[in-house]
């Protein structure tokens, strides 16, 4: 237990480093996790590497400032990928005295950097290419080209969103739509592949309308508009990532319908009296960190306490094994033992 400020009812050794007493359980499930999340990195990898090379050479063949646009957004999600691997290899380092609690957040600073990449690298140049385009307009060369990497591309990203998709479904409730499991996702290197290729496939529509119009009406200008659009909608998949990977880089909680439920557990154990307040923490895709106020019954001895306690944090577990750390609030021990 701690000292005035809090008593610790958690996982840890005298020496302070956190240990899960879940640990087949929750390593078991760590485990399954990383695993998916490796295969959604190295899924994105091959698909987006190939596909960049492609649209790269056939850009310079034809002069479609959109099938640049794509080659640029396809170039900056491979780097993205291998962003997302220094920051998952990162977050698995294990707790040290500088950082107690683990580098679980790591990995949200990482995707935080794949955002940024995504704003300036993928929406920028995109942006600045098209409007060069608009400035000085090429005539299109043959199309075919284009439409047969376009298909291709189509190919590739719709694979690589099909992993992130079944990674997502693994964590997703019954009632709730894809956009809304991402959201809950606390998984930054799943809902990050899943955001750009989403984005991507969106943006191989817009660049195929954009050189169809231009080819059928003879229009220079429709293949640059469309990368300008493949520009914003990168920006737009920009600040969806960040708004996301900053929620949890600055502590979003483990969600109100898992805090409800953990709020039924202590209700329901015939020591406690009341709970008065449960605050949780994201500490990375594996690891919450859980504060309750709470009142046990008056009179109770320090032996019947710590039962008490033990039998929580275990019953807690057994719900929710990401919970590696339960600290319970000092002013309940000493109105239980007044």
């Amino acid at each position: 237990m701690k000292d005035d400020k809090g008593a610790q009812a958690s996982q840890d050794d005298p020496g302070g480093t956190p240990i899960d007493k879940k640990d087949d359980d929750g390593q078991d499930g760590q485990d399954g996790r990383n695993e998916g999340s490796r295969k959604v990195i190295y899924a994105a990898v091959l698909s987006n590497l190939g596909i960049a090379v492609a649209k790269f050479v056939v850009a310079a063949i034809t002069g479609s400032a959109a099938m640049l646009a794509e080659g640029i957004h396809s170039a900056v999600d491979t780097g993205n990928e291998f962003l997302l691997m220094i920051g998952q290899r990162k977050s698995a380092k294990p707790p040290d005295p500088k950082h107690p609690f683990g580098y679980g957040k790591e990995l949200y600073f990482w995707a935080l950097l794949v955002a940024l990449s995504v704003f300036s690298l993928g929406g920028g140049l995109s942006i600045y290419h098209g409007v060069s385009a608009i400035l000085e307009p090429e005539p299109l060369e043959d199309p075919m080209w284009n439409f047969i990497v376009l298909g291709v591309s189509a190919l590739f990203e719709g694979y690589s969103w099909n992993v992130s998709r079944k990674e997502l479904n693994k964590h997703r409730k019954p009632d709730a739509t894809l956009w809304q499991a991402m959201r809950a996702s606390k998984d930054a290197t799943v809902f990050t592949v899943f955001i750009e290729d989403s984005a991507a496939l969106i943006g191989l529509g817009l660049a195929a309308a954009g050189i169809t119009l231009g080819y059928v009406f003879d229009n220079p200008y429709c293949d640059p508009a469309a990368s300008i659009l493949i520009g914003l909608l990168l920006v737009g998949a920009a600040f969806t990532l960040a708004r996301e990977t900053g929620n949890l880089l600055v502590g979003e909680s483990m969600g109100a319908d898992a805090t409800g439920r953990i709020r039924k557990i202590f209700q329901d154990d015939p020591s406690i009296q009341c709970v008065d307040r449960l605050m949780s923490m994201q500490m990375g895709p594996d690891e919450v960190l859980l504060t309750a106020a709470v009142q046990f019954n008056r009179g109770m001895r320090i032996d019947e306490v710590e039962t008490a306690i033990e039998r929580l944090q275990n019953a807690v577990a057994a719900a929710f094994p990401t919970v590696r750390h339960i600290y319970f609030e000092s002013g309940a021990l000493r109105s239980a033992m007044r």
